[in-house]
């Protein structure tokens, strides 16, 4: 059998990817549709989940673009419900929703103004659409939940400290999920990523060649840990295999994506 007979590593199987009408979410989508997956593509960014969608279908795959909030319940359920409406079953969720403000800092400097739009975001957000969609991927026989975590929960160095401990919720609440749902084949990790070349990051913290000034020099960073400025596509390339079957023995981890940096 050669490559293009292979059937794709998700084929037969339905994602739902909450925030995948940019960055990372935007890359997985159009890479686990190439797998074989029907896609439902759920973002607050209607137009750019949409134009996800529109480049899957065009590229031969099935997908639909799905408006979603993370920051309503009513908005999660709603997506959650049209994607099984959609595509008649739900075996894979891919949360990749969260981000950090600006004001971040450390504990005893924090304006606790912080606290409430990062925890809702990043964890209650997670929560909600695993809450959603986790009945519908136990009735379709089990399947993967992958979530996205952030190399700032496994290392003590960060300055964004309510960033990584909502980062760090998303590490537990995932371990949880993974030892509740596993006699449902129901599997859990989370992905702890490094700086990503996304419109966020860019943003925030630069591109190597160009950092903000006053964030750490990623130039020099660079030296020491290679791989920890990376692109969407490989954290997508992670998700995809916990997504797949191929990673059936892995359950409960949290996958650190972040070139080394919380390792050495």
């Amino acid at each position: 059998m050669n490559d293009r007979q292979r059937p794709g590593r998700l084929a037969g199987k339905v994602a739902l990817i909450v925030g995948g009408g940019t960055g990372i979410g935007a890359c997985a989508a159009r890479l686990f549709a190439a797998e074989g997956a029907a896609v439902a593509v759920a973002d607050i960014q209607h137009e750019a989940a949409s134009q996800v969608a529109q480049s899957i279908v065009a590229a031969g795959g099935q997908s639909v673009a799905i408006a979603a909030d993370v920051m309503s319940e009513e908005s999660v359920r709603a997506a959650v419900d049209s994607a099984v409406r959609q595509f008649g079953r739900l075996q894979v969720l891919f949360n990749c929703v969260g981000g950090s403000l600006p004001a971040d800092a450390p504990v005893t400097e924090v304006d606790f103004s912080v606290w409430d739009r990062t925890m809702n975001l990043d964890v209650r957000g997670t929560l909600l659409a695993c809450r959603h969609a986790i009945p519908h991927i136990v009735a379709a026989g089990g399947g993967s939940v992958v979530n996205m975590s952030s190399g700032a929960a496994l290392r003590g160095s960060g300055k964004a400290h309510i960033y990584a401990a909502a980062k760090g919720a998303v590490v537990a609440v995932t371990r949880n999920i993974a030892g509740t749902y596993a006699r449902h084949n129901v599997r859990a990790n989370a992905i702890c990523a490094g700086r990503i070349n996304t419109e966020r990051i860019r943003r925030t913290y630069g591109v190597p060649g160009n950092p903000k000034p006053g964030d750490v020099n990623i130039d020099e960073v660079l030296k020491t840990y290679p791989f920890w400025f990376g692109e969407p596509e490989d954290i997508a390339n992670v998700a995809l295999f916990l997504a797949s079957d191929e990673s059936r023995m892995i359950t409960g981890a949290a996958i650190p994506a972040d070139g080394g940096r919380s390792a050495y």
